[in-house]
């Protein structure tokens, strides 16, 4: 699933622009103050009272105000922040970093991966469907994985062709949908019924089939 941040930017041109650009990199955006009882995985925040709110809680990325120094960025650590980075921000090292933090803090991926009846075996990177054992190109294999960590979500295209491809913008190219095609063709060698691997018209692909 991707990762929920929360912007506790007081500076509403920067906010915008994340707000804008995060989402369309895949992030759940979230404003403050939070409605409900949804917990951010990560916070961007601008002074230490955020750091301060979240501790123990969720992670804190500060982004410094534009005449900060080395003191503002070591009082910053010594209460508490995961990073800190300075304005002007690059915005495709603030994804790297925020990407970097999450890291850190979420959870090791499963060794074991097991979506209906597709197992995958990350370690060693074997595929098995039912009893059979499949044979998988490597973007094959990277494409199936990213949809059996969460099989009944549907995956823009965007968010497989950036995940597994390494593109940083939409892309005009059939790479996806013959990457699925050829697995989804490898799989009904197995099961000529199987409806896994399905494509969701104009918007991308899950695992699971709708039910």
């Amino acid at each position: 699933m991707s990762a929920a941040l929360l912007l506790a930017d007081a500076e509403p041109v920067s906010r915008g622009y994340l707000e804008r650009h995060l989402r369309h990199d895949g992030f759940e955006v979230l404003s403050a103050p939070l409605s409900g009882h949804k917990r951010p995985d990560l916070v961007i925040a601008d002074d230490g009272a955020e750091i301060e709110r979240w501790r123990g809680e969720a992670p804190v990325i500060v982004l410094g105000r534009t005449e900060a120094d080395a003191v503002d960025r070591v009082r910053a650590f010594r209460r508490g922040c995961d990073d800190y980075v300075a304005r002007p921000f690059h915005y495709d090292e603030l994804v790297e970093r925020i990407r970097a933090v999450l890291r850190r803090v979420q959870p090791a991926s499963p060794e074991l991966v097991v979506a209906g009846p597709i197992a995958v075996d990350v370690r060693t990177r074997v595929v098995r469907f039912g009893d059979t054992r499949l044979r998988l190109a490597q973007k094959e294999y990277d494409l199936l994985l990213k949809l059996a960590l969460d099989p009944t979500r549907v995956f823009t295209k965007h968010e497989l062709l950036r995940d597994v491809w390494g593109y940083r913008a939409d892309a005009r190219t059939r790479t996806l949908d013959s990457h699925a095609s050829r697995l989804r063709r490898k799989l009904r060698q197995v099961d000529p019924g199987t409806r896994l691997v399905e494509n969701v018209w104009g918007v991308g692909y899950r695992l699971l089939p709708e039910r």
